[in-house]
This record gives structure tokens, C-alpha cells and sequence, in this order.
């Protein structure tokens, strides 16, 4: 284990990255040296990364914004990729991804603005709640609406044939249509250019997550594609 930069990075069987309090486990990874072309050898590393909240308390469908880029930035370097392209998804459907200024009062614009424009249910936590507002995902009490998404809810391990097991699934959905609205509109994921080792981004920009229905710990997805450094 060493230090670097003011992150931790581990190794272990299954290749990982810690980063203070962020983790990536490495699912799948693609390397040809014998495919190799004059960019250098080809590489593609997929990682699941954890991203705790900075933020303290329970969820309470708030809006906050997480910065990935030194992340990013490290796991980049760690790959030895010299030329390519970062593919960054979302794994929930109340988070988004997207590039832009990592500042707090930017921030709290963020979440004054989208919760204007697509308020949240009169029956969502009472932080964010607007009175006479609702939306029919929230009607959890008429879910599943069709087999389909009841057999979803079995792909998911909910037994939802037997009564209880499907009110405790009813239980345990938040009353969250505006965070998944919010979502669509700020998009999933983001491709970022890599130039000599490097992500290509402006001097201002950074690589963000937005949970819409936090603070709550998440996970995003990580692809490097591209090439090594040809020695």
C-alpha cells in the first residue's frame, strides 16, 4: 500500500483502488499487447466505484453534488492510458451525471432551480415536499401496474406474489417521481476525452454526481478505453 497525492491506493486478489473514502473494485479489464498499433496497446477497464455522501444525516430527497474528477484523475494515472476516452455512468436512477463547476453556491442554485422546475410530491420528505403536488409514480399503493413490472420486481428478488412480502416492498419505495424526472432531464452519463494522460476539460470544469434523492451513498461506473503509453 502507498500513498499518492493524498489518496491511499490498495491492490488486493481482485484488482481495487482505494481512494480515502472512495472505493473501486475493477469488474472487467481487456488488455492485447500483441494488437498493439502506433497509439501503443490497446486497453479496456471497466471499475465500479463507491462514492460515500459528504454530506451528514438521513436521506431527505435534498439535491448534492459529489466531485469525481480527482477520482477520475487517479485512476487514470494508475491505468498508465495515454490516449482514449473515460465513460462515466450513473448506476441509480436518482442520480446524474454531468460536467461542470464544483461551487457551493452553485450547488444550492442547482437544487433551487430543479426543484422549481419539477417540484417534488406533497407526500415526499417534508424538506423538500410541495403542497398539491403529485405525480402517479407515487401512487405506490397501485404498483406493479402490469405484469411486466411485476415481474421486474421478481427479477429484483421481491416476492410480491405473497402479500406481505409485497407491502414491505411497497414500504421500503420513497416517494421520489421528481428526483427520477430530474434525472432524464441532466442525463446519466458523460464521455470525457483523455490526451497524453490526461482528461481534456476546461479549467473550470470538473466531472460531477448529482444525487437528486440524498444524501445517500452511491455508485458510479467507470470505463477507460483507449491506449497505453507506447515505450
Amino acid at each position: 500500500m502507498k500513498k499518492i497525492i493524498g489518496f491511499v491506493l490498495a491492490f488486493s486478489t481482485v484488482p481495487s483502488l482505494a481512494f480515502g473514502n472512495w472505493f473501486a473494485t475493477q469488474k472487467s479489464s481487456g488488455r492485447s499487447p500483441t494488437r498493439a498499433s502506433a497509439l501503443g496497446d490497446p486497453i479496456c477497464e471497466y471499475y465500479q466505484v463507491d462514492v460515500p455522501t459528504s454530506q451528514a444525516g438521513p436521506p431527505k430527497q435534498t439535491i448534492s453534488v459529489e466531485d469525481l474528477t480527482p477520482m477520475l484523475k487517479e485512476l487514470l494515472k494508475d491505468s498508465g492510458m495515454k490516449n482514449g476516452v473515460i465513460n462515466v455512468i450513473s448506476r441509480h436512477t436518482t442520480t446524474a451525471v454531468t460536467i461542470n463547476e464544483r461551487e457551493s453556491r452553485l450547488a444550492r442554485d442547482l437544487e433551487e432551480t430543479f426543484l422549481a422546475m419539477v417540484p417534488a410530491d406533497e407526500r415526499s420528505h417534508p424538506a423538500v415536499a410541495k403542497e398539491g403536488n403529485r405525480y402517479q409514480h407515487n401512487d405506490i399503493d397501485q404498483r406493479p401496474e402490469s405484469e411486466e413490472e411485476a415481474q421486474r420486481c421478481r427479477d429484483n428478488a421481491w416476492d410480491i406474489d405473497n402479500p406481505k412480502e409485497l407491502q414491505r416492498w411497497r414500504d421500503q419505495e420513497p416517494i421520489n417521481a421528481h428526483s427520477h424526472l430530474i434525472s432524464m432531464l441532466l442525463g446519466s452519463s458523460e464521455g470525457i476525452p483523455v490526451m497524453d494522460g490526461r482528461m481534456v476539460i476546461g479549467q473550470w470544469q470538473s466531472v460531477l454526481l448529482v444525487d437528486l434523492d440524498g444524501p445517500r451513498d452511491r455508485t458510479v461506473g467507470v470505463q477507460l478505453l483507449g491506449y497505453l503509453s507506447k515505450e
